[in-house]
């Protein structure tokens, strides 16, 4: 069977504060709240996903809860931003205007590797990209939630490319090439160099939904993860019996892994790549969906079968997102 990743699945990054993430993110940037959890590795905090509306593979964005996690130190060898894809350029235009409303801050649209983007940080300092779709081609993007507050001709609709900072290119670029199966779609400039070393990589049917832009600096100190950073990119396995395939390929190469990981909603893998960035391999199935109906995505806390009988225990120590919502 020839292996293909799909293309981007989720990203995970980290906020200290669980209740002001959901505000900003369903609020402000209009994402729904598809699955309340918590962490499987510590049933004492968050684990948040937003997404289109039902949380389709490549528009997954979720935040572990790290209530006591320092300042993200910015720095090399790092997923140094997201994307999040909007349908237009005038989506961009839409985007400048209520960022100035909401008091967040923004840089002016700016073009990298020929799409428009607009540059913002969240408030706790996390890196996003809004990247325009207008002349995108690949990958679909998702459907937006019709409840949300943004209207739908300007709401996000999916991942947009990962940005990585390492202090060694070609480290990567074996293993996104000769290991994962990415191709190389071009160069641009860096933003903050000027020179054309942004190198992006595509897979699947190739377009924004799957693409990994990669940088090389060497001026920086190595990041020191915290609150407003990255913690893993994810990318799309069709199913599990193409997970299992992809477990034997990297054991055979002989890098670290997690082996088979039962996440209920996706089955995982996981792995370093040379720079010590987190990759995760993901299924797209069984969904969202496995617990609650479509309707109701989010609004209850929801655990997997494995810690349901610690249900009691682990909401007595959970705070509610918000006075309209219990947790």
């Amino acid at each position: 069977m020839s292996l293909t990743l799909k293309g981007l699945h989720h990203v995970s990054a980290i906020t200290a504060k669980a209740p002001e993430n959901y505000k900003f993110y369903t609020e402000v940037l209009g994402l729904r709240l598809i699955k309340k959890t918590v962490n499987q590795d510590d049933v004492s905090v968050y684990h948040l996903f937003y997404g289109d509306e039902t949380g389709n593979p490549g528009t997954e964005l979720t935040f572990f809860e790290l209530p006591n996690a320092g300042r993200n130190r910015d720095g090399n060898n790092s997923i140094s931003a997201l994307s999040l894809r909007v349908p237009s350029d005038d989506a961009l235009l839409f985007w400048t205007q209520r960022f100035t409303v909401f008091g967040v801050e923004h840089d002016e649209i700016t073009e990298r590797g020929g799409r428009k983007t607009l540059a913002f940080t969240d408030h706790e300092g996390q890196r996003l990209i809004l990247v325009s779709d207008e002349h995108n081609q690949g990958m679909a993007g998702g459907k937006p939630w019709d409840k949300s507050p943004v209207p739908a001709e300007y709401a996000i609709v999916g991942l947009g490319p990962a940005h990585l900072t390492v202090e060694t290119a070609e480290h990567t670029a074996l293993i996104l090439e000769d290991l994962l199966g990415f191709r190389r779609a071009g160069t641009y400039p860096s933003p903050v160099t000027g020179q054309p070393d942004v190198i992006v990589f595509e897979t699947g049917e190739g377009g924004s939904g799957t693409e990994i832009h990669l940088e090389e600096r060497k001026d920086l100190p190595q990041e020191r993860l915290g609150r407003g950073g990255v913690h893993h990119v994810a990318f799309r396995v069709d199913n599990e019996e193409e997970l299992k395939l992809w477990i034997e390929r990297i054991r055979t190469v002989q890098l670290p892994n997690s082996g088979f990981v039962d996440r209920f909603y996706f089955r995982s893998l996981y792995f370093r790549e040379p720079n010590g960035i987190l990759f995760e391999l993901a299924t797209d199935g069984p969904g969202f969906a496995t617990d609650e109906e479509v309707e109701h995505l989010g609004e209850a806390l929801a655990l997997p079968p494995f810690l349901e009988s610690k249900r009691a225990q682990i909401e007595a120590h959970l705070k509610p997102l918000d006075t309209r919502q219990q947790a």
